[in-house]
């Protein structure tokens, strides 16, 4: 197959679900929206061109003055905040705000210099990987076009973004009049997707956002001591492991902080480990509020590897967010024996029974956030038998080879039921 995908290269979860086509040699083309190293030495079947939209979400001097540590902080109490601090997070309001409303336009904008780039590839199958940005410039750019379009939800498109702004709404709806089948990473968002206008005769499918989960690294072990005292991490205290970084529009870190006093009233040796935020002047802020110095670690952004290591010493992992899909950090703990607990949320009902296989709490209630935790830490019996299921249930649907195997089915399939119109003609 000749395939094009429509994203933003940088991203994990992309490059991950591309590797699985190019392992397999079909020849790849990459339109990436922001800047991405050359590909110079990569595969010879990859072709990875980079448009470069230097937008409000991406342009360097405004996120330079405008963003705290590259992250968003509009869901920031101010008063967590210092001065500066606070500061910051309005203006940084702003400018989300403003992306929201102006990204649809950007993409007009910016569609023909795709439509130029497909025709040139001439792909039998354009996957955009998630609907703001880059389906809603894909869906600008073939609107003219007889090429199958495949389109990505990851888990916000629908119960965030699409409500933020109408001018996102609009074009969500734009998009799935478009879109010839759609990937979703849960349920909830095939159901969602038909309230926003997909037509039900279109196919779907449902895998993970990154494929699946590669148990071959994601696995349960002893804990490591040597990275254990690389990052200062008690190798025998309880660990609570949040991978989930600042993502503050739909992930309560301010309330996950402000619980870890509580809980260590209860547990006074527990350790926080709380990756992709070592530098970030917000959460050192919560930690000179709540005086929890000695019970947290600030760890950079790390790679798969290495959060497969992370993931095996923790004895809970958390994930306090209040919007989202099937969260790749949630199977990835599941796969290591981590002890989930995470927002009650309808998509991560999917795969967590509360109470049995994980737990399931309130993320804009410190109480429930912190009395979640407290019951998870003390309980290593039911902890020992919800790794035993998770392992289990991951295996059966959230295994990456076999999730990627279905997704190639699946481009197939589509290709196949559009071959009279697979050549992009405008």
């Amino acid at each position: 197959m000749k395939l094009c995908f429509l994203v933003d290269y940088r991203s994990p979860i992309s490059r991950s679900w591309i590797s699985y086509f190019l392992e397999r040699e079909h020849e790849v083309h990459v339109i990436s929206t922001c800047q991405v190293e050359p590909t110079a030495g990569g595969p010879r079947s990859l072709r990875c061109i980079s448009i470069g939209l230097e937008t409000l979400r991406g342009n360097p001097v405004l996120r330079k003055h405008l963003a705290i540590n590259g992250q968003d902080t509009d869901s920031v109490p101010p008063r967590s905040l210092s001065m500066g601090a606070s500061l910051v997070q309005g203006m940084n309001s702003q400018l989300q705000r403003v992306w929201r409303w102006a990204a649809p336009y950007e993409a007009r904008v910016a569609a023909p210099q795709v439509s130029r780039l497909v025709q040139e590839i001439r792909p039998d199958l354009v996957h955009a990987m998630r609907i703001p940005f880059e389906a809603i410039l894909g869906a600008h750019a073939l609107a003219k076009m007889r090429v199958p379009f495949l389109v990505s939800v990851w888990g916000n498109d629908f119960t965030l973004h699409a409500k933020k702004a109408r001018t996102v709404a609009a074009a969500t709806r734009f998009v799935l009049k478009r879109a010839d089948a759609l990937h979703a990473d849960c349920e909830r968002d095939v159901r969602l997707a038909g309230e926003w206008g997909l037509d039900a005769g279109k196919p779907s499918v449902v895998l993970p956002g990154n494929g699946g989960v590669r148990l071959d690294e994601f696995l349960p072990g002893p804990r490591d001591a040597t990275v254990a005292a690389q990052w200062d991490i008690p190798i025998d205290a309880p660990i609570v492991l949040n991978a989930r970084r600042f993502r503050p529009s739909y992930v309560r870190n301010d309330t996950f902080f402000a619980a870890i006093p509580v809980i260590l009233e209860s547990m006074p040796n527990a350790t926080f480990v709380c990756v992709g935020m070592r530098g970030n002047p917000v959460a050192e802020s919560w930690i000179r509020k709540y005086r929890i110095a000695h019970a947290v670690r600030l760890l950079p952004s790390m790679k798969r590897r290495a959060m497969a290591t992370l993931f095996q010493m923790a004895d809970v992992a958390v994930s306090p967010s209040t919007h989202d899909g099937t969260p790749n950090t949630l199977l990835e703990a599941m796969a290591c024996g981590a002890f989930p607990v995470a927002g009650d949320v309808e998509s991560v009902r999917e795969w967590i029974a509360d109470g049995r296989n994980g737990l399931l709490c309130n993320p804009n209630h410190l109480d429930s956030v912190a009395s979640a935790l407290v019951r998870a830490l003390g309980d290593e019996a039911l902890r020992r038998r919800a790794a035993v299921e998770n392992r289990e249930i991951v295996a059966r649907r959230a295994d990456f080879m076999s999730g990627m195997r279905r997704a190639e089915s699946f481009y197939h399939e589509l290709i196949g039921a559009t071959a009279p119109a697979a050549s992009p003609a405008a």
